[in-house]
């Protein structure tokens, strides 16, 4: 690896479906209460994808997006990694389908699969091949609608999640902007959280909507948190008080509280969209970042820890220097 080549986020770029489903429209489809799923979760409403949308489509938008902000053309990426649990289709790839709609045809294309982690996967990935010195200019996104794996008659699932795209152009820097990230997994946990539907013969085997052991999604999420907290802080040598933003996967209040409390971080340098996007999986981040980006709260020089965990269970952090 050269040393001295590293990666920046040199755009970021979000996009929500218009249709927003607020706690109260739960109320009449679902034995549920805007009290119960608010004091549980911070969760207000969600956006949910209209029925001709594709995962594919809430992509573009928030490429497009990225792209303008870094003044970038398609034609200018080496390369695109998406991440996704909710593809188009079961292949080809939903970062294909993006590729082609984009019009970037030169650069290749693969979906990341690791559920709410997948972007922090997806901004590792692509931070290697513009650290090896192979590629120049990277589209990073994260993309989901979860609406469509949700069983909408349990009131324990399908009032957490909500639809989205969030996306980051990432260009080779001479200056570390992607100063480290840490990536894990451990799969003896998959059934705490999972879709454990199946398609055979043309027929759906089991069943095809998102389970989940609420309790234990809880505590297992808050304890690896708290380590990678320490292991990104230890691994390069910084103080909690040298964290100036934390860009968490926007799962639950309470979780996002917990890791800032472990940071002793005020929740006023904690960037929350939860309450509005509800759990975008993979998109949360990128969708949060941009905000942030975007109404002047992150500005140069700071650092940023954005950090997630998901199913499978995978969890990682990225630190960035903006």
């Amino acid at each position: 690896m050269r040393n001295n080549i590293y990666s920046k986020v040199v755009g970021t770029g979000g996009y929500l479906p218009e249709k927003v489903l607020t706690n109260h429209d739960l109320e009449r489809m679902v034995d549920t209460s805007h009290e119960w799923i608010y004091e549980r979760t911070g969760i207000r409403e969600r956006h949910v994808a209209a029925e001709d949308e594709k995962t594919s489509d809430l992509a573009l938008h928030a490429s497009r997006r990225a792209l303008d902000a870094a003044s970038l053309a398609p034609s200018d990426l080496d390369l695109i990694v998406l991440a996704t649990t909710t593809p188009d289709m079961v292949f080809p790839s939903t970062a294909c389908l993006l590729q082609a709609k984009l019009g970037a045809h030169n650069s290749p294309a693969f979906d990341v699969q690791a559920v709410c982690s997948g972007f922090i996967y997806g901004m590792a990935t692509a931070d290697q091949f513009i650290r090896s010195g192979q590629y120049r200019n990277a589209l990073v996104v994260g993309a989901e609608i979860y609406s469509r794996i949700l069983d909408w008659k349990d009131r324990t699932t399908c009032v957490l999640f909500g639809d989205g795209a969030g996306a980051v152009v990432l260009s080779r820097s001479d200056a570390p902007g992607i100063v480290s990230h840490h990536l894990h997994a451990d799969g003896r946990y998959a059934n705490m959280l999972a879709v454990p539907g199946t398609v055979s013969g043309g027929e759906v085997s089991g069943r095809p909507f998102v389970k989940m052991d609420g309790a234990g999604v809880f505590k297992f999420a808050v304890k690896v948190l708290d380590e990678i907290v320490e292991e990104t802080l230890t691994a390069n040598g910084l103080e909690k008080s040298d964290i100036d933003w934390l860009i968490p996967h926007q799962a639950n209040i309470r979780i996002i509280q917990a890791t800032a409390k472990k940071l002793r971080l005020s929740m006023e340098k904690v960037v929350v969209t939860v309450d509005r996007h509800a759990n975008t999986s993979a998109a949360s981040i990128p969708l949060a970042l941009d905000e942030a980006v975007r109404d002047g709260r992150i500005r140069s020089s700071q650092h940023l820890l954005l950090e997630g965990v998901g199913g499978g269970f995978t969890w990682g952090s990225v630190l960035v220097r903006w």
